[in-house]
């Protein structure tokens, strides 16, 4: 920090936001994006809410949410590497297309544990890589001082996916039915994806091919802690989801926690959207996290919940940035996508099998048993945080701008 007045902060934070969202198409990309990736923060909850009143078991929702992140965990950054093969357009478009109708599959038919177990796992392999595109294409809308900015800005956006998601979910299942809300989610895997695949720049923006082979850019550390982090803080986040669900018996108290969860996140991200990035910004970020998931184990009342959530929520969106911008600033251009893909795989698996370990603990020791997991998923991230921090970049001065494929790579910590 500066020394600069608080006020001076919010001043140059608004003014950056502004500046950023006058480029052109960038408030458009982001919108679409969103919603091509927003139903991908429903589907988690929406199927544990519906195979349990199936089955009447959490632990049975578990395995079914297992079987879809063991697909995407394929998935993610082997469609990413495709994209610099066969193109965005067409790789987006194939996946969305049996995704959407896998999903519906769950939501229409009932089916034995193990066929629910295939399709979630189809439908896993086939989640479109939204992600890694749209992480591909910013560094190409905005100047290189823009980017980590506009990183923050749409990991603050990126709540309404995790978190705002959930809330729509637990509205449209308890007032319509647990089928509906895995329809709604099918419905906008088909109207977001759409919008976002006729979007110009998906097929203005070219992904060069990747040289190297499948999985290499995951000898760049800066790529596993963020993977590795990312899956964890999701993970937090869901476990927190399920936990509201049991908490409140599925009634509307736990859309509004999650609201107000959302907000705190909100307000952490555009917040500290300008602040310089440092080594340690990852680990302090996620201790906030810790500190109020922590505390809000210890009374599960509604007012209690919304007051330790809003403050765990402060840090989500912030630790959020500085995973893209690590990834970003390490890597080459060319392996922008895979390395997203990992990054989103591991944020999909987190959401996945947070709320399939809160489902046993919930089973298990009864509703606290969410908070649990989701304070132990959190530490873990701030403990892998820590120990990361020595490949971690330290942007204070420079931009989170891809490094060209024709410069040598300085790795941190080496």
């Amino acid at each position: 920090m500066t020394g600069r007045p608080l006020s001076e902060y919010d001043e140059l934070s608004v003014s950056t936001y502004k500046e950023l969202l006058q480029s052109p198409g960038v408030g458009r990309i982001i919108l679409a994006q969103l919603t091509a990736r927003f139903p991908f923060g429903m589907l988690s909850l929406a199927v544990l809410i519906h195979i349990q009143q199936v089955t009447g078991a959490y632990g049975s929702a578990g395995l079914v949410l297992a079987a879809a992140s063991i697909g995407q965990a394929i998935s993610g950054p082997l469609t990413s590497r495709w994209m610099g093969v066969w193109g965005m357009r067409r790789v987006l478009l194939l996946t969305m297309i049996v995704c959407m109708l896998s999903v519906t599959a769950i939501a229409v038919f009932v089916m034995p544990i193990p066929l629910y177990m295939v399709v979630a796992f189809i439908a896993g392999l086939s989640t479109p890589p939204v992600q890694p595109a749209v992480r591909t294409i910013y560094p190409k809308m905005v100047t290189s001082r823009q980017l980590t900015p506009l990183f923050s800005l749409d990991a603050s956006a990126q709540e309404i996916i995790w978190v705002l998601g959930p809330v729509v979910t637990v509205f449209i299942s308890t007032q319509l039915g647990s089928m509906y809300g895995i329809l709604t989610a099918a419905f906008l895997i088909l109207a977001g994806g759409s919008w976002f695949i006729s979007s110009p720049e998906v097929s203005r923006v070219r992904i060069p091919r990747s040289r190297g082979r499948m999985g290499a850019v995951l000898k760049r550390p800066s790529v596993v802690v963020a993977t590795v982090v990312g899956f964890l803080l999701i993970g937090a986040c869901a476990a927190v989801e399920a936990g509201l669900i049991a908490v409140f018996d599925h009634g509307i108290k736990s859309g509004i926690v999650l609201a107000i969860f959302s907000v705190g996140s909100l307000v952490g991200g555009l917040s500290m959207g300008h602040v310089p990035i440092s080594p340690w910004s990852l680990a302090k970020r996620m201790l906030i996290i810790v500190v109020g998931l922590g505390v809000a184990l210890l009374w599960l009342d509604v007012w209690w919940l919304s007051i330790t959530l809003f403050v765990a929520g402060v840090g989500i969106a912030p630790a959020l940035t500085v995973l893209f911008a690590m990834v970003s600033s390490t890597v080459k251009f060319s392996e922008t996508a895979e390395a997203y893909g990992w990054v989103g795989t591991g944020q999909l698996i987190g959401a996945a099998a947070g709320s399939a370990v809160a489902g046993f603990l919930i089973d298990g020791v009864g509703h606290v048993g969410a908070f649990y997991a989701a304070t132990g998923f959190a530490l873990l991230g701030c403990v892998a945080a820590v120990i990361g921090r020595r490949w971690s970049p330290d942007l204070r001065g420079r931009d989170a701008s891809p490094i060209p494929d024709t410069e040598p790579i300085a790795l941190p910590g080496r």
